[in-house]
């Protein structure tokens, strides 16, 4: 197989929406401090939401990116989570995979705190091919041709043969 076919993953971003910010957001910053040991970056809102009594600017969630090695373990802790099985809809036209963690004591050695309570996060892999840079760089940025981009099929393959996945 030709080296620059050959797909990876380039980042992993779990989130942690909360909905206000305050007490219940710094829980949620500190679980994903424990969980993937990198400091949070919070999310504001961009829109007004008058429901859900959201202002525009508010802080109302917490991210974490993880990229290279500490990616692929995160990955690892993740489907051991989920047995090793990703559902066939969890992957979108750009071959990405969006997965949800019900609860942050899933993960190998976290224990329930009772003054934190329980906490689900959504998880996002972006799976690209080396090259697609070409779309995304300052200068000189160009479409990318549609043999280079992921198609989910070749995201479903990729998932089961590195990291022994089972697509359901």
């Amino acid at each position: 197989m030709n080296i620059m076919r050959k797909p990876f993953v380039e980042k992993i971003v779990v989130n942690i929406g909360v909905g206000e910010s305050g007490d219940k957001l710094m829980k949620a910053e500190k679980i994903l401090q424990m969980v993937t040991k990198h400091k949070s970056v919070r999310t504001i809102s961009k829109t007004i939401n008058r429901e859900f009594g959201i202002r525009k600017g508010q802080q109302i969630g917490c991210k974490v990116t993880l990229r290279g090695e500490w990616a692929e373990k995160f990955l690892k802790d993740v489907l051991w989570i989920k047995d090793n099985k990703i559902l066939d809809y969890s992957f979108d036209d750009s071959g990405n995979v969006s997965l949800g963690i019900p609860d942050y004591t899933d993960f190998p050695g976290m224990k329930y705190d009772p003054s934190i309570g329980i906490f689900g996060m959504n998880v996002c892999v972006t799976i690209k091919r080396p090259g697609s840079r070409v779309s995304t760089r300052k200068r000189c940025a160009r479409k990318l041709p549609k043999k280079q981009r992921i198609s989910p099929e070749e995201a479903m393959e990729f998932m089961k043969e590195k990291f022994s996945a089972e697509v359901v």
